[in-house]
């Protein structure tokens, strides 16, 4: 009896304690006080969002990307400021945000306040092997190197001075904040002392790729040693001669890497990959390896166009046996780099499609493949020796087909955060495109050869002899082929295909009804298309004007004869046809984005009308779902506009329609979408919030910015707003709902704001 109480005992103590963990684990992360303490977190500690609040010194700040760095101490971080903020250098500030993974943790925050002005730090004295090995990560450093070139780039609209140097060991970047471009050519060759913030430079996939500093102005350049002559007068050298030049003194060090081989191309290069990390080795070894196999790989880093890279390699097969399946994809995820696509250069990945066209090129095969709005190349490298043997016969796919295609993502241009990139698969053998679904039959090509059957079959029945039905077929095939060509033009130009194609397309029509004349066409403000003869002489040129209905020139057509001929009738008619179907293709793509422009966008303020408004807000919903997110929806609606229009008239509420909407849209966060629902009502789509804090803060500062008086012409003009605010899915769950929401939200804000105007007119009274 007593041990059964004593278990009892045990088992309710173990209860309580399992209890009191449960209650401790619940409580919020403890705020985090020292830029020490968040310096030391690790990406994986930093990805939950830690609550901080600490005080550290402002080194450098770029108002226009919003690019903070602070430091306190030994210990420094930059700052994701997501506001609009006053802040120099020296600021000792007060940060309250939360923690962010990035290449190194980062802080997040709309909430920085200055506690007072001081100087800026003393930098630190740093090598290339310290900017590196990230020593000194978003620090105030000061680095000794030579100017290797110096330019004047534009970013935002912004000028600045981009330095690229060669330091001890290694190159180092600067981007200078100065809009001045007359201390470049002086700089070229220059040893110099840069003072700036260090940071790194990294890929898609947090892949340090280069070092780069941050200076606050051109005084943190300082030149210790100045060339003694300008590079600009140097002798000229033969181009041909340049490499005598020539000199390297490289501290590269030899690594190796291991990983499984995913990809390999004989005597150009081999692709490693090891979990979410895979890297290009450059090699011009042959030697025989098995894809899928585990391997090793040494040779020299490098980056090349922006991208991590192994060269001059050599790989050794262990001969065993991890092969990497394909990772599945989309186009989105595989064109564009950043925080939502995460990067998959040189991944083993596949991705599905519907195959446009294939080519055979000298010594590959290229299958082009459409899928979701994008498109990619999809390419079977042969060998190195190609040149030397007849290739394999080219595997034919019908066009039309549903493929799945397997291979290596390869980047065709540096990714800098900022938009989609072309890229291509690299096919690991003809098995990597799997057709999935054949194409349809009804398809151009099938019916191009019912007709074709058909006109055959009418002309057997029509022959009256020999001569005349080689004559009847010649003539009817010519006139078919020239009538189909002019039909499936006047498709094109009704449909998607580009204007440059189109253009193409009528200049062959029109080679062919002038019995292969050359002819080109040259667009006016536009690009010269077709191919012209390399030498005019000898020849009779012929031109015809491609003109607007109210005359104005749209281009002109060419055609080129021998000057022996003699000019024929039908010449000036081909020309007269070719500039009908080019100017209905000019014609028809202006008209095609002008409608499409006025279908989209109020044409008083040339912003978003409710039918793009209704659209966006429909996807974002499916988007919001999909992702258990959330997001904003801002009701504003103009007080008294009215009276604007009954005392000034219509002109002058136009004017004033136009500038509160350029003030407000100078209120809004790059993706926040501006809308005109109609008469003096608009809207707000904020797709990236955290908090109903945040569009409230949003919601308030388009409130504010009718504070300022309104001039239009010579009148002066106060204006103010009602606002409601919405937020999905608290405040609905469906478009009408999450509208009808934040207009009540709206008409209440205008309620008490007429109560409160009346008290006071009774006050006054």
């Amino acid at each position: 009896m007593g041990s059964t109480l004593q278990l009892k005992r045990r088992v309710a103590a173990g209860l309580l304690l399992v209890a009191w963990a449960a209650l401790a684990a619940a409580d919020p992360p403890a705020r985090l006080t020292s830029l020490a303490a968040i310096h030391a977190l690790t990406n994986a500690e930093a990805s939950h969002k830690l609550p901080v609040e600490f005080e550290a010194t402002v080194t450098y700040f770029r108002p226009y990307t919003r690019e903070l760095f602070v430091q306190d101490g030994s210990a420094a971080i930059f700052i994701f400021l997501d506001k609009d903020a006053n802040l120099s250098p020296g600021d000792r500030v007060l940060i309250k945000g939360v923690t962010q993974a990035s290449f190194h943790p980062l802080v997040e925050t709309s909430d920085v306040t200055v506690l007072r002005h001081g100087s800026q730090l003393k930098p630190v004295k740093a090598t290339y092997n310290d900017l590196v090995h990230s020593r000194y990560d978003a620090m105030l450093v000061t680095v000794h190197a030579v100017v290797r070139s110096a330019d004047l780039i534009v970013n935002h609209n912004i000028h600045s001075i981009y330095l690229h140097m060669l330091s001890d060991y290694g190159e180092i970047d600067a981007s200078v904040e100065s809009p001045d471009p007359r201390p470049l050519e002086e700089l070229l060759d220059d040893e110099v002392e840069v003072t700036g913030i260090s940071s790194a430079i990294f890929d898609s996939k947090m892949q340090q790729t280069g070092i780069q500093l941050h200076a606050n102005g051109i005084a943190d350049v300082k030149v210790v040693k100045s060339v003694p002559a300008s590079p600009w007068t140097l002798p000229i050298v033969p181009m041909d001669e340049i490499l005598k030049s020539y000199r390297i003194h490289n501290f590269t060090a030899r690594i190796r890497v291991h990983g499984t081989l995913t990809y390999y191309q004989p005597g150009v290069a081999a692709v490693l990959q090891d979990g979410p990390r895979s890297l290009w080795v450059a090699t011009q070894s042959s030697m025989p390896l098995e894809i899928g196999d585990i391997v090793d790989a040494t040779g020299f880093p490098d980056v090349h166009d922006g991208f991590l890279n192994l060269v001059q390699g050599a790989i050794r097969d262990s001969h065993v046996r991890a092969p990497v399946q394909p990772a599945p994809t989309t186009w989105q995820n595989l064109s564009w780099s950043d925080n939502i696509h995460l990067g998959h250069i040189y991944d083993l990945v596949s991705i599905e499609g519907t195959l446009v066209t294939e080519a055979r090129e000298a010594a590959q095969d290229e299958y082009v493949v459409s899928t979701n709005g994008g498109l990619f190349a999809a390419i079977y490298h042969h060998s190195d020796k190609a040149s030397l043997m007849p290739l394999p016969p080219m595997r034919v796919i019908p066009l039309g087909s549903r493929v799945r295609v397997s291979g290596i993502c390869v980047q065709l241009v540096p990714n800098k955060w900022n938009g989609p990139v072309p890229f291509n698969i690299l096919l690991r053998s003809s098995d990597d495109l799997a057709v999935i679904a054949p194409p349809s039959l009804v398809n151009v090509r099938n019916l191009a050869a019912l007709v074709g059957l058909l006109l055959l079959v009418v002309f057997a029945v029509g022959a009256r002899g020999w001569t005349v039905e080689r004559n009847a077929r010649r003539r009817t095939a010519e006139l078919a082929e020239f009538e189909q060509k002019r039909s499936r033009i006047l498709e094109d130009i009704n449909g998607f295909r580009p204007l440059a194609e189109i253009i193409e397309q009528i200049l062959e029509l029109t080679t062919i009804r002038l019995h292969g004349a050359p002819c080109w066409c040259q667009v006016a403000d536009g690009a010269q298309l077709g191919k012209p003869p390399a030498d005019l002489s000898g020849l009779r040129v012929v031109e015809h004007t491609i003109a607007a209905h109210g005359g104005t020139r749209m281009g002109t057509l060419f055609a080129a004869f021998s000057a022996l001929e003699k000019v024929r009738q039908d010449e000036i008619e081909t020309l007269a046809m070719a500039a009908g179907l080019a100017f209905l293709a000019i014609e028809t793509r202006e008209h095609y984005s002008e409608l499409l422009h006025r279908s989209e966008f109020d044409l008083l303020t040339d912003i978003y009308n409710r039918f793009s408004m209704d659209r966006r807000l429909e996807a974002q919903i499916v988007e919001a779902r999909a992702k258990a997110g959330i997001f904003g929806l801002i009701y504003i609606d103009l007080d008294k506009f009215k009276q604007v229009n009954d005392l000034y008239g219509h002109q002058v509420g136009d004017l004033y329609l136009r500038e509160v909407t350029r003030r407000m849209k100078r209120q809004l966060r790059p993706g926040d979408v501006l809308a005109r629902l109609g008469g003096d009502e608009f809207a707000v789509l904020v797709p990236v919030v955290r908090s109903r804090t945040e569009v409230e803060e949003i919601a308030h500062r388009l409130e504010q910015c009718f504070d300022e008086q309104v001039q239009v012409d010579e009148l002066i003009l106060r204006g103010s707003a009602s606002v409601g605010v919405a937020i999905y899915p608290e405040d609905g769950a469906s478009r009408d709902c999450l509208l009808n929401a934040a207009d009540a939200a709206m008409y209440v804000a205008k309620n008490a704001r007429n109560e409160m105007e009346a008290a006071m007119d009774r006050r006054e009274d």
